[in-house]
């Protein structure tokens, strides 16, 4: 899948949120990267051969109070090269791009891994 059409997949996963979340998006920016950088995943104590889909970079709102500045946007990174290589149709990538995207926008919302729906 071209990187154009994953990035596609990544605007539709952000269009078809509900307009109550879709509302609350404030100074966040998501970006598709091909491969997430070897110090995330080592700050993450991730394993050897373990993937990483996406990441969740900033303050979430839950944190937010009125210091905080939001000088810089809160950042999502959607990762292709893992997602590509964990599934095996275009469905699949299709499906882990949408939950991927509303996982990542689960911690700006300030929820722990426990409480995510995907």
């Amino acid at each position: 899948m071209s990187r154009e059409e994953f990035e596609s997949l990544v605007a539709k996963a952000l269009e078809d949120l509900p307009e109550e979340f879709a509302g609350l998006l404030d100074n966040v920016v998501v970006l598709v990267e091909e491969e997430p950088d070897r110090e995330d995943l080592e700050a993450l104590e991730m394993e050897p051969g373990e993937e990483l889909f996406g990441l969740y970079q900033g303050t979430n709102l839950l944190e937010r109070d009125s210091f905080y500045s939001g000088a810089l946007p809160d950042r999502i990174f959607i990762y292709r090269g893992p997602i590509l290589r964990h599934c095996d149709t275009r469905r699949e990538v299709v499906r882990e791009v949408r939950d991927t995207v509303v996982h990542e926008l689960g911690h700006y919302f300030g929820m722990e891994e426990d409480q995510m729906p995907f």
